[in-house]
Formats: structure tokens, C-alpha cells, sequence
């Protein structure tokens, strides 16, 4: 079967334009009678819950945290894109399209990226009028910075603390939603299933979290802005709490999976100190604006390092190998984020590593600083200044720009990153893939629409940095609100749903049974215990780089890790009551099918594109030796995969990319 992503016709820069102009709209009376479930209050969830409540419709809004504002999104630190061209050095909205495109290798859907690009001017002027603190130059304008992947400066930031900053905008706007009474908050609730009525989705099955107590609720359409599924891997960069559960049970009821083995490793890590560990941290991409990656270039220094008989800033610039700009001498340590993770993963696989397991590289500041210091001395009067007046100025302007972020790395690390560069090593960040989306960002099921990181729809294999705030404010602010009212235009007369159907008794049912078999199982074993063995596999047999045979094995590892966990897992506590190993349980179970499903998707791809890396797929000669290698004829296509019981047994569908705006070349950062 081939997948209809109902794309409109006629030129790309009009698509969006003429779609809005012919659709079919709710009128202010009728949107009252409606009602719009929204799972996930980050910033896709939450600014559309904001935006349709503030256009009429009745939401009902679900999330597992004690508030909105704790969504993973307030983890974001970088920035945010927009083809505002404030600094003035060439951008546009065709260049955003162009980059983002080519940034996740050509494997994401033209229309929907150039539609991307399109809105994202309009979501900062939406939030600078919600008040969101964007850094200002001098004159007062807002500030911009360069980013992964792109030549020009377009990512708008408010120090390393964006995302939080973007979701109080969408918070306070929900809350104003929430006192007129167009919004029903429940926090602390997990959808646990949804329902589908005659062929629609209708409602969700949740469970309120303090109480224990099933619920059910019923709406018109069911919206999913859940995040991604990169805890997965167990050690990852996302919350703890971040799962896949609504994603997953969506799949399960008819909404096919695209991609999953698109991940994003992300260069920029505080690396990992112990087997103890259950989170890792992130150093935002923004800093490769200022710092310089490198290792040593000689083994004895390495060693030196590592034994502690020398320190990084005791090696002259000679001595090190900036292996980035060595490399990639366009775009330097700028380079996109599979294409500087790979090349992490390059330095310390041949033994370069420079901390005691052999996993980090450094990033140094110093050249930075001493050239803003200079700078600053300049602005300052001062002809002759020295060296520690040079790096006083200095440090003071990249306090500015990244305190928060140094801060962080010093609290963790305990090591000052103004004195001596910070250590770094990729790791597990944002999932590309996620649930299949048409252009009105519905699924495979009927009134059932996903939005933000859960779906797949815009970055292709590899996300560029700072894209997916756009992301996930272009859909709910501007995206969503449009393309839903067409479908709800045919429920005007429906009415209220009943929660009483069969339908709704049979899905409770069903999550009721499963709750019971993880409290009365009495295994032997923790939940941790089989994340832990399942995030170890994936790490090491689908992780930065696949083959086929550690493909074969890691499906039959996580195979029978499931089969092990269902006859062995214990949970403690009861089902009544708090109990958050039994929340636990339920989203390990789902990753444990999802694993499966990641490890069959990259296996089925025998390419090289984005975050996923087949070392089979490799080039072998000329300017692009050693990196990866695409293969258009063969896997110009999204994956959608339907859901048929066991995730070995799920059915391939493809969705064919066209590229009629972009020509298809080998993507290059030299």
C-alpha cells in the first residue's frame, strides 16, 4: 500500500496558502460543541491546546507531570529557528527549507518542511508578544545565533534556557484558557489506550496517578503531543519520565510507526562517569559557536591526560588535532549533529578518548574568550591590556551567552569550563521518527492527529539543532488549528460522546487486565533491571553505528528481554494507590516492542542517512571517503509500519518522497 500524505497541489510556496484558502471551516458557535482531547502539554501540546481553546473548541488537556510547565520541552537550552534574516546574511524561507532538508538527508517530506519554514517567522512575533525574554543586541533587536549544519545565523535564544522560557509563553496562554474554563487540566494523568468508535478515534482510557482510579473521556478527535521515544536507549538526555506509552498505543490501534530507527545522538554530552548512572546531560549545541573540539594528536599525550600527569591547556595548539575543522573546513565545528557524532565516536573508538574510560573529547573555550576579550578591551579604551584583563573581558562575555550552561557542567563535572575545556561525548537525544503523519498532521486512524517530536513528519534522518522548538510550536500555534477544524467540520451535529459504549468498556477492560498482571506477577526482578538490559542493546547493537548481524541479534536479544520480563518483572505496591514503578512497568513494557520494531526498521534500511549509520553503507573513495552513504534509488521513502501483533511481524509501507524543489545530492560539509 501506498501512503496518501494528502500533500496539496500546485507550487510549494502556495501549497499552504491555497490549502487554508479551500478548506472547510467550524464556524465560533459550533466550535463550543466540540471537543478536543490533547495528550501532552510541552510546547506542540501545549500551544495548541492554548491556540484551539482560544478559537472556541472545548479541550481537554493530559498530562503525567504535577504541571505543564515540567514537560520535557523546559529541558531545551539552545534556541529556536526562524528564517527572520535579522542578522542579514542571506537567509530566507527557501534557505531554511533547503537546510532543514538537507540536514535530515533528504529523507523528509518536502511540503511539509517547506510549510516549516514558511510559519516560523510567525512564532516570533507570537512569542515575543507573549513576553518570552529573547536575547536583544545592542540596538534592541533580537539576537541571533549559528547553528549545526546551516551558514548563516538563525537560531533566536534566551540564554541556554529556551525551551523553558518558550513553554511559560504557552503556559501562561493555556493558563488564560484554563480560568475561562476552555481547557480541563488534568495533571497527573496517563493515557493508557485510545478508544476508536466506528472506525474514529473517540476518546482515551487514562489513569489519574495519585488515586489509581481508571478514567474515561470522550471527544471528538484525541490529539497526541507525547514527545519522543528516545528513553528507549534507557541512558538518554530526556527526562526521566519521558516514554512512548501514547505513541505506542496508538500504533497498536491502527496508526502506523514511520522511521523508528531515526535517532539523534547528540554531540554535545556531559559523558557518562558509571554504570550507576540513569540520566545523562546536555551541553547545548549552541556552544560550538564558541568552542573548539579537539583531542590530542599524540597517544602519550592521551595517556598522560588520563593518568592525570597532564592537563588539557598543558598541550600547545600544535599538539592538538581539531578533528572537526581538520575535516569539515567549511563548516568546522559547526557541522551537523550525526556528522560530529560520528566523528566523536571515529577519535575515541581509535583510542583518543580522553577521560579514563576512554569515551569524551574536549571542548575548550579559550579562543573564544581571548578573542571577545580583545574585542571588549577595544570597546573599553584600552590599548595595551593584559592577558588577565584580556580573559576577565572575556569570560564575561561568554557568561552572558552560556552561564547557565557552564554553570550546569561545573555542578556536574566539578571542574571550572572557563579554566579548562569541557569534556563531551555523544549521546541519545531526539527521536526523528515517530507516529505517520499526512499534511494535516493526522494519522492512519480517522480524527486521531500527532504533533511535535511524536510524529515524523519534518526532519527527515537527522534534525538540525534548534528545529525542533520551530517544530513544535509551528504545529500547535499554526499548523493544527487549521487542518483539525476541517475534519470537525463533519461533527457539528454529533453531539456529546458517550463514555458507556462497548468500545469504551472494552478498552478499560483491557488496560484494567494489564495493570493486574504487573501487580500480581511476584517476579524476582526490578523494572530498572530489564530498562537497564534493554538500553544496553540497543546502545551497543543499534546505537551510532548497525550492521546487519547485530541487527539480527539485538531483535532476538530484545525478544527474549520481553519474554523475560513478562514471566519475571516485580511490582511493588497496588494498583490503587501512587506507584510509580507500576507507571514504570507499563512504558518499559512498550519499549520493549518498540526496541524490536527500531532494530527491524534499520535492518530494512541498508543505507546510510542521518542518525542512522550502516557500516555497510559506507563511502570508499574520493573527497566523501568514510562517510555515510545514501542510496536514493533503493530507500528514498519514508518507512510506515502497521502494527500486526508481534513487532517482527510488522508490515512494511511506504510512503514515496518526491523531490521536486531540492536536487538529491550527496549531502557535503566539507
Amino acid at each position: 500500500m501506498t501512503l496518501d500524505s494528502k500533500v496539496p497541489q500546485g507550487p510549494i510556496k502556495d501549497k499552504w496558502t491555497d490549502y487554508k484558502n479551500n478548506i472547510d471551516l467550524v464556524n465560533p458557535a459550533n466550535k463550543r460543541n466540540i471537543d478536543i482531547i490533547m495528550i501532552g502539554t510541552g510546547l506542540a501540546g501545549g500551544s495548541a491546546a492554548a491556540t484551539l481553546a482560544e478559537l472556541g473548541y472545548n479541550i481537554k488537556a493530559f498530562c503525567y507531570q504535577d504541571s505543564p510547565r515540567r514537560a520535557h520541552s523546559i529541558a531545551a537550552q539552545g534556541g529556536i529557528n526562524a528564517s527572520k534574516n535579522y542578522q542579514g546574511d542571506g537567509d530566507s524561507n527557501y534557505r531554511l527549507f533547503y537546510d532543514t532538508v538537507k540536514g535530515g538527508d533528504y529523507r523528509s517530506r518536502e511540503a511539509n518542511v517547506y510549510r516549516l519554514a514558511e510559519v516560523s517567522g510567525n512564532i516570533i512575533d507570537q512569542c515575543v508578544a507573549q513576553g518570552v525574554p529573547f536575547a536583544r543586541e545592542y540596538g534592541g533587536l533580537l539576537d541571533n545565533r549559528s547553528f549545526g549544519g546551516v551558514l548563516v545565523s538563525r537560531t533566536f535564544y534566551a540564554k541556554g534556557q529556551t525551551g523553558q522560557q518558550l513553554l511559560l509563553g504557552a503556559y501562561s496562554a493555556m493558563n488564560r484558557q484554563i480560568a475561562r474554563g476552555k481547557i480541563e487540566m488534568f495533571n497527573r494523568h496517563e493515557m493508557l489506550d485510545v478508544v476508536i468508535v466506528d472506525g474514529k478515534a473517540r476518546g482515551i482510557i487514562a489513569r489519574n496517578l495519585i488515586t489509581g482510579e481508571l478514567e474515561r473521556h470522550s471527544a471528538h478527535a484525541v490529539v497526541i503531543a507525547s514527545g519522543g521515544y528516545g528513553n528507549v536507549y534507557f541512558l538518554s538526555t530526556n527526562a526521566m519520565g519521558s516514554n512512548a506509552t501514547a505513541a505506542w498505543k496508538m500504533h497498536k490501534k491502527g496508526a502506523y510507526f514511520a522511521n523508528p530507527c531515526y535517532t539523534q545522538i547528540h554531540p554535545t554530552c556531559i559523558p557518562r562517569s558509571g554504570d550507576y548512572q540513569s540520566k545523562l546531560t546536555l551541553m547545548s549545541e549552541s556552544l560550538r559557536n564558541d568552542g573548539r573540539i579537539w583531542v590530542p594528536k599524540n597517544m602519550d599525550d592521551v595517556m598522560a591526560i588520563r593518568e592525570g600527569r597532564k592537563k588539557p591547556t598543558d598541550l600547545s595548539e600544535e599538539e592538538r588535532d581539531y578533528y572537526l575543522e581538520r575535516r569539515y573546513p567549511a563548516f568546522g565545528n559547526l557541522v551537523p549533529r550525526d556528522v560530529a557524532s560520528r566523528a566523536a565516536k571515529e577519535r575515541c573508538d581509535a583510542g583518543y578518548g580522553v577521560n579514563k574510560t576512554g569515551e569524551a573529547v574536549y571542548l575548550d573555550f579559550k579562543s573564544a574568550i581571548i578573542r571577545y576579550g580583545k574585542e571588549q578591551a577595544k570597546i573599553h579604551g584600552i590599548s595595551n591590556p593584559s592577558e588577565k584583563k584580556i580573559y576577565e573581558f572575556g569570560q564575561e562575555v561568554i557568561e552572558e551567552k552560556y552561564g547557565n550552561l557552564f554553570q550546569m557542567y561545573e555542578k556536574i563535572v566539578d571542574e571550572d569550563p572557563y579554566k579548562t575545556p569541557m569534556m563531551i561525548y555523544p549521546a541519545t537525544h531526539y527521536t526523528m521518527g515517530g507516529i505517520w503523519v499526512d499534511y494535516n498532521l493526522m494519522t492512519t486512524v480517522p480524527g486521531l492527529y500527532c504533533i511535535g517530536e511524536a510524529n515524523f513528519s519534518d526532519h527527515g534522518a537527522n534534525r538540525l539543532g534548534a528545529s525542533a522548538l520551530m517544530q513544535g510550536l509551528a504545529d500547535g500555534y499554526f499548523v493544527l488549528p487549521y487542518t483539525i477544524g476541517d475534519y470537525l467540520s463533519d461533527d457539528i451535529r454529533t453531539g456529546k460522546i458517550s463514555t458507556d459504549s462497548p468500545e469504551f468498556e472494552a478498552a478499560e477492560k483491557e488496560v484494567s487486565e494489564r495493570i493486574n498482571l504487573f501487580i500480581n506477577n511476584k517476579g524476582n526482578k526490578s523494572v530498572d533491571y530489564f530498562h537497564k538490559k534493554l538500553g544496553t542493546v540497543m546502545w551497543n547493537k543499534v546505537g551510532m553505528a548497525r550492521n546487519e548481524k547485530d541487527l539480527k541479534e539485538a531483535m532476538a536479544d530484545i525478544k527474549a528481554i520481553r519474554e523475560d520480563f513478562w514471566k519475571n518483572v516485580n511490582v511493588p505496591g497496588s494498583e490503587n494507590e501512587m506507584n510509580p514503578e507500576l507507571e514504570k512497568a507499563g512504558r518499559v513494557a512498550d519499549f520493549l516492542e518498540l526496541g524490536e520494531l527500531f532494530a527491524k526498521d534499520a535492518l530494512a534500511r541498508n543505507e546510510s542517512c542521518g542518525g542512522h549509520f550502516r557500516e555497510e553503507s559506507v563511502e570508499l573513495e574520493g573527497e566523501q571517503k568514510g562517510e555515510a552513504k545514501r542510496n536514493d534509488k533503493d530507500y528514498a521513502y519514508v518507512s510506515a509500519w502497521e502494527y500486526q501483533g508481534e513487532p517482527a511481524d510488522a508490515v512494511l509501507h511506504k510512503e514515496e518522497l518526491e523531490f521536486k524543489d531540492i536536487e538529491l545530492k550527496t549531502r557535503s560539509y566539507k
